[in-house]
């Protein structure tokens, strides 16, 4: 059976830009650890419906249990609360069709 990618898919308002900072460049570490990779940071959007977050990620990991494993994992939740800290998000983890 074929092991499908799978993707984060993150929409935030950032409330604290220095804080959130520390918090995207250990997210890049912790992500590329578990054979993720970011695709979209940021940059041009289009918000067709639903909420407005100014700022948007997409992650893609080779299988969706390595992005479970990704944001399960101690370093990951460690380096959430400084995202918390510093942001309103939501995270959605949704495996390739």
């Amino acid at each position: 059976m074929e092991t499908k990618s799978a993707f984060w898919i993150a929409h935030v308002t950032i409330t604290d830009e220095g804080i959130y900072r520390k918090y995207r460049k250990l997210a890049a570490e912790i992500v590329a650890l578990h054979g993720g990779r970011f695709v979209a940071r940021g940059g041009r959007y289009a918000q067709m419906e639903g909420a407005d977050r100014s700022w948007n990620t997409v992650a893609v990991f080779p299988s969706f249990e390595a992005a479970l494993a990704c944001y399960n994992s101690p370093n990951y939740q460690a380096a959430l609360e400084i995202a918390k800290r510093s942001s309103e998000r939501e995270l959605v983890i949704v495996e390739q069709a």
